[in-house]
């Protein structure tokens, strides 16, 4: 059977006039309404929304652990085939003539800033410093926890975290929806990336759908992110002197941020991310992105001159090396509660739940903003470099920074030197706490400054961008200025889930809700990927032929395969 061309248009009906003018109204509204409605829902009925939200989590951890676990490796195996693959890793995204947009240096700092930069702030001295005093290798008495002999498990498993495994799945969206906006002149919306198998199937229903849980994804996934980075700004706030209003003492000591205290770093962070949204991804957006990698070198670099260098050294060339030769059975070990409480493998399966499988949902649930924002800058670039570059620069960037300023962490608790300092300190405050172990008062307070600056600009960064990612997916691939009351209405939307879920169960109940919202997207991004092969194999066998595989986005669209 003689291959057919392949299709170089969607018609997804857009509004006309009225509010909704550009937008395929269907999903603008629907998606709408199921985040107000989450929202209503966890503001006026706090511990309903908590209880209903965990118990479908433990039901999710419970029955889809697997599915998780499995769907990561393959994102993983995908993105290595593909920038192997001769035929795949020489095409471009984008016409044979087009060329990158941006500089290598703007291209990581925008992926680096929009992907991971606010975890990165919160884990990179939180998480290490979690897993050398536990993990699984302390639960099955392997090592003993918060020793030197502990240092190496605790970096495999922050390195698996923070890796290769999330800039795939990134990378995996980013890339279908370049490769069919930018060769096929397909709308950059999430749907277009499964016409390979669906077809003009795409264009009703199932479009819509596919592009509502996209929608609701990156709502849950940002919420999360935005949630960490709120819960770090409050602490660096009050370590800089805002005032004891900010926070909270609950009666086991433990210190939080209080409701007035997220209220205030909401209306900072969105009110300066909706502004930034309004002038568009070439001013506001590149101009935070080069100012907070900027700030971000600066700060490793402090590390690298006053925190424990030959220690954070150390711990990244032999944590790579033990990551790397850990991948096969990290990345596909599924541990199972055997019904015992407190048995090894009920520890195994819930400290997988807690960890390993919450970020994989995080990563998905975060995968569509990320994806369509790498899509948006990476025209002009090969798939091969896309892939090398999406997934190596920015993991080795993680990596660098976990093992710097975690290690820096670590060595102080090991040497005494801390005395308790940062690891009793909670999640959000270990790096302020670390600041005032290393340095004088005064400079401590400077540099905590410098710290809430970069947290701030990588908050507007990503809310923004998130912003703008929503509407592009809602007004069919649009990028277009006509948003503008929308992007008011998202911003707002970020800030009331962030501070509903927070009200309603902290920071485990916006965890919950991501996880959820991240299962059905992630058979979505499956679907993408064998799209994707589906694509690049046919547009193999067209060029053999003579079938153009490339649309110049002008031109009028051909017959449809």
């Amino acid at each position: 059977m003689p291959i057919k061309p392949p299709i170089t248009d969607l018609d997804i009906p857009t509004a006309d006039s009225g509010f909704y003018k550009g937008f395929t109204k269907i999903v603008a509204v629907s998606g709408k309404l199921i985040v107000g409605a989450l929202i209503i829902w966890a503001v006026a009925f706090p511990d309903q929304a908590a209880a209903v939200l965990s118990s479908l989590n433990s039901a999710i951890l419970a029955t889809f652990n697997f599915w998780y676990v499995y769907v990561m490796a393959f994102f993983v195996l995908l993105c290595l085939a593909l920038a192997l693959w001769p035929a795949a890793g020489r095409l471009k995204m984008g016409l044979d003539d087009d060329t990158p947009e941006f500089s290598n240096f703007s291209w990581f700092s925008m992926m680096f800033g929009a992907g991971i930069g606010i975890g990165m702030l919160t884990f990179a001295t939180a998480e290490p410093m979690y897993h050398w005093a536990a993990n699984p290798a302390t639960i099955q008495g392997i090592t003993e926890g918060s020793t030197a002999g502990n240092v190496r498990d605790a970096y495999i498993w922050s390195f698996t975290h923070w890796g290769l495994a999330a800039w795939a799945s990134y990378a995996i969206v980013g890339l279908s929806l370049g490769y069919y906006a930018y060769r096929r002149n397909l709308p950059l919306t999430i749907r277009s990336a499964l016409v390979p198998i669906f077809g003009r199937s795409m264009e009703g229903t199932l479009g819509h759908v596919v592009d509502v849980v996209a929608v609701v994804a990156t709502v849950l996934g940002v919420s999360q992110t935005l949630g960490f980075g709120v819960e770090q700004f409050v602490s660096g706030l009050a370590r800089i002197g805002v005032g004891d209003w900010i926070q909270t003492t609950a009666e086991d000591g433990s210190v939080s941020a209080s409701t007035m205290g997220i209220i205030v770093a909401l209306l900072v962070i969105m009110g300066a991310s909706t502004l930034s949204a309004l002038s568009g991804v070439g001013k506001g957006i590149k101009w935070l992105s080069n100012l907070n990698m900027g700030l971000s070198f600066f700060v490793l670099i402090f590390f690298l001159i006053f925190g424990s260098t030959f220690f954070g050294l150390q711990a990244l060339v032999i944590g790579i090396f033990d990551y790397l030769i850990s991948i096969p059975g990290n990345f596909l070990t599924v541990w199972r509660a055997d019904g015992e409480e407190g048995s090894v493998a009920t520890q195994l399966a819930g400290w997988q739940g807690g960890w390993t499988i919450f970020y994989w949902a995080w990563w998905i649930a975060f995968a569509p903003f990320v994806g369509v924002f790498l899509a948006r800058i990476s025209k002009g670039r090969t798939v091969r470099e896309y892939v090398l570059g999406a997934m190596i620069v920015p993991s080795l960037m993680c990596f660098i920074w976990f093992a710097i300023v975690g290690g820096t962490a670590i060595d102080l608790e090991l040497s005494g030197e801390a005395a308790g300092a940062i690891s009793g300190a909670g999640q959000s405050d270990q790096l302020f706490a670390m600041l005032a172990v290393i340095l004088s008062e005064n400079l401590a307070w400077i540099m905590s400054v410098i710290v809430v600056v970069l947290l701030l600009t990588y908050l507007v960064t990503s809310a923004d961008s998130a912003v703008l990612i929503i509407n592009t997916i809602n007004a069919a691939g649009d990028e277009g200025p006509k948003a503008r009351p929308h992007i008011l209405f998202w911003g707002a939307a970020l800030a009331f889930v962030v501070g509903g879920l927070i009200v309603a169960g902290g920071l485990g109940a916006i965890q919950t809700a991501m996880v959820i919202g991240a299962l059905p997207f992630s058979l979505v991004m499956v679907l993408m990927g064998l799209a994707l092969i589906k694509a690049i194999y046919n547009d193999g066998r067209r060029e053999k032929v003579g079938i153009a595989t490339t649309h110049p986005p002008e031109a009028v669209s051909t017959p449809a395969e």
